[in-house]
């Protein structure tokens, strides 16, 4: 293993210095599709020492095109990411420490491995999520990276608190990616250079080279050619929620136990189980087989073909619903399903 980080020691940058740096490092990587399985990678080829991955979903044939850590075995299976990318990182790095969370990110989550992180890697594709790292990262004094990516368009920006403004502060002056990989594509391209953009604004963080992070929001178009940079240093709001005088750090008490979402691009619902009724795999597992429904049960889920839908109930009680697009229809399946 001696000279495994050789040509990365070289960089005088970083040096055998922030080489040691970094194998010491834990990171937080929030989702593991396009952007999350390229920058699981890349951190865990660079030597970082410790991950911890959170990831909700299952690989789908869909999915390859762009996240690069699955295989067509993986999708085949329905494969919850976060296990496939456990079994493809530790191939690539056996001394890796990596943790992994096949859940929904809530409150609770998001604190318990922030608080063991030194940075937070945005690779998810909502708003609301990143509301949640945002208040985590600013209530913990942990930087986050921002990225997002749509059609062969990117945006990057590190999030640090105490030195640049808040997401929350931010949100009406970012560029905007109206549409979703669902909606409008994606190449692979955008994504790879998106990830490899955060990546290294996190190895400059973690290598003590912070006075070399990006302090404008970066924006390019891979197709058009250009880029821009938005410079951002005099925008907080001083009535921020998240990082004003008086934080209150909204997106931490926001609790949807119990509720259902639409998930944008996938025609599909996502119910969160109520604590008071929370339904297992062998409960899923029963009622299909009463229901006399095409049913599949597998370490992490039961996947049951009913009602003219397709439905996976995790092992946490989440429920995903394929093939309905509003909330009312996944309320009136769930019930149909579950009474």
């Amino acid at each position: 293993m001696a000279n495994r980080y050789s040509r990365q020691e070289l960089f005088k940058p970083i040096g055998i210095t922030g080489q040691q740096a970094l194998n010491q490092s834990v990171v937080s990587i929030i989702g593991c599709g396009a952007l999350g399985s390229a920058i699981a990678e890349t951190l865990a080829r660079a030597g970082v020492g410790e991950i911890h991955l959170v990831d909700r979903d299952y690989v789908e044939l869909s999915n390859l095109q762009r996240q690069q850590l699955f295989t067509e075995k993986d999708a085949e299976h329905m494969m919850p990411k976060v296990e496939a990318a456990k079994n493809r990182l530790k191939a690539i790095r056996s001394d890796l420490k990596l943790h992994t969370y096949l859940a929904h990110l809530d409150g609770p989550l998001m604190e318990k491995i922030a608080d063991a992180s030194m940075v937070v890697m945005d690779a998810t594709d909502n708003f609301e999520t990143r509301l949640l790292i945002n208040d985590v990262s600013v209530k913990h004094h942990i930087p986050w990276i921002y990225g997002a990516c749509v059609g062969s368009s990117g945006v990057v920006f590190p999030f640090i608190p105490g030195e640049t403004a808040c997401f929350r502060c931010l949100l009406p002056v970012l560029p905007t990616l109206n549409e979703t990989c669902d909606t409008a594509g994606i190449i692979p391209t955008a994504v790879q250079i998106t990830a490899a953009l955060q990546c290294t604004e996190a190895l400059k963080w973690m290598s003590s080279n912070r006075d070399s992070m990006r302090k404008k929001v970066h924006h390019f178009n891979l197709w058009d050619n250009s880029q821009w940079d938005i410079g951002v240093s005099r925008i907080q709001n001083e009535a921020c929620e998240t990082c004003g005088p008086e934080p209150v750090f909204p997106a931490l008490h926001n609790d949807k136990s119990g509720t259902y979402a639409v998930l944008c691009g996938r025609q599909a619902v996502q119910v969160l189980p109520d604590p008071k009724r929370r339904v297992g795999l062998a409960d899923a597992e029963s009622i299909g087989q009463r229901l006399d429904a095409q049913t599949r049960r597998t370490p992490y889920f039961v996947e049951l073909k009913v009602f003219g839908k397709r439905a996976v109930l995790f092992a946490d009680g989440r429920l995903l619903i394929h093939g309905i697009g509003s909330i009312a229809e996944g309320r009136k399946f769930y019930h149909q399903l579950f009474g």
